[in-house]
């Protein structure tokens, strides 16, 4: 069960823009990810590669934690805002639920709940 003081530092890192270290420092080494009903990713060191591949894609991002945060025991949801500006100069907003166990201080399984037709993106004006 993580302490709301870790999960703050979770929440810290991700509102950092530190989207692969909050990977590297928070997950376990066999941590899944999940989008909605998809199959889900497995290995830490995988969901660090995907997740760089999509910040290489943006010119920026903002990531944003909408309060309150929910725990319960080893269960935490959060709820985000991401704003991504992609290298063409399209940008997207993207708001989701992260369901998250964690095993102690790190995440063990992790389900995104978001409606997919926020992943299109709108036209560079």
């Amino acid at each position: 069960m993580p302490t709301p003081e870790t999960v703050e530092r979770f929440i810290a890192r991700v509102e950092q823009n530190a989207h692969t270290e909050a990977i590297e420092e928070f997950y376990t080494p066999d941590a899944t990810m999940q989008e909605n009903q998809q199959p889900p990713r497995r290995g830490r060191d995988k969901l660090v590669e995907g997740e760089a591949k999509v910040m290489a894609r943006a010119k920026s991002v903002t990531s944003t934690c909408v309060r309150p945060v929910f725990i319960s025991g080893d269960k935490v949801v959060i709820r985000w805002i991401f704003n991504f500006v992609w290298a063409d100069g399209s940008a997207m907003r993207m708001e989701e639920l992260a369901y998250q166990r964690w095993e102690g201080e790190r995440i063990a399984e992790e389900t995104f709940f978001y409606d997919p037709a926020q992943r299109a993106p709108v036209p560079a004006q």
